[in-house]
């Protein structure tokens, strides 16, 4: 199935960026690109569009009043150069939150996202209403993790995490149930996690290694729908865990 994609940006490089990675995805065709977010908005009014990749800073009308006004006729994927507006974003219940310069791994990543929900498959990384966590997360204990939600104290169970992902100043949690959005960086989860059977495999992921399902590529597929890049500096010791776990490794 292709994917049909508007780009709405008041920067002409970054229109350039994505135009030139949508050429080079062979299931998403560029529909638009617009500097001007009225006329993009004009053009999904008339037109069947599967993605808006849009810029939360423009100077007529913000992205985020943008959606608004979209009203859930396409996925959206933030694209912008300021991580603080990653949260409102998962707020109005976008796809994924791109960081510029955005690199083509995240990217690939998060048009997969958008094309496992039109196949309508079963897909862990999309929460309609993710749970935001109003505090870091705080120190492990035996099996689990304690995380503050709002007035509550909430258990999160090493079990059901998959992977963690960076955005900026914050970092999205994902289960099996949800996504938990905290304020946090990947370093400090990181320091927190260091004990246990989770490993930093990407500058933005951390992931269950006893979740992984294969290697491809530089992929690591954890389930049917679910994969996150592996990034070069972390290979070396991702591999030196995967071969210790092979059953066939040499002595």
């Amino acid at each position: 199935m292709t994917l049909r994609c508007l780009i709405v940006d008041d920067e002409q490089a970054a229109l350039n960026v994505l135009t030139n990675y949508i050429s080079k995805t062979p299931f998403l065709e560029l529909a638009g690109a617009y500097t001007d977010p009225i006329a993009a908005l004009d053009v999904i009014n008339r037109e069947q569009i599967d993605i808006v990749f849009l810029d939360i800073h423009m100077p007529e009308i913000s992205g985020l009043e943008w959606i608004k006004l979209l009203r859930g006729k396409s996925k959206v994927i933030l694209t912008t150069a300021y991580s603080q507006y990653a949260l409102d974003g998962y707020n109005l219940d976008v796809v994924d939150y791109l960081l510029k310069p955005v690199p083509f791994d995240r990217f690939l990543h998060a048009v997969r996202k958008v094309q496992d929900m039109v196949e309508q498959k079963p897909a862990l990384t999309v929460i309609s209403e993710p749970v935001v966590v109003s505090a870091p997360v705080p120190a492990v204990v035996n099996d689990h993790v304690f995380v503050k939600v709002d007035s509550k104290i909430v258990k999160v169970r090493f079990q059901d995490i998959l992977y963690i992902e960076g955005l900026g100043n914050y970092v999205s949690i994902f289960t099996e149930t949800g996504r938990l959005v905290t304020l946090s960086t990947m370093k400090e989860v990181e320091e927190y996690l260091s004990d246990t059977y989770f490993m930093r495999v990407h500058r933005s992921y951390i992931i269950a290694f006893n979740r992984v399902e294969y290697i491809e590529g530089n992929q690591i597929f954890l389930g049917k729908n679910t994969n996150v890049p592996l990034g070069e500096t972390y290979r070396e010791r991702f591999f030196k865990m995967l071969e210790e776990n092979m059953m066939n490794r040499k002595n």
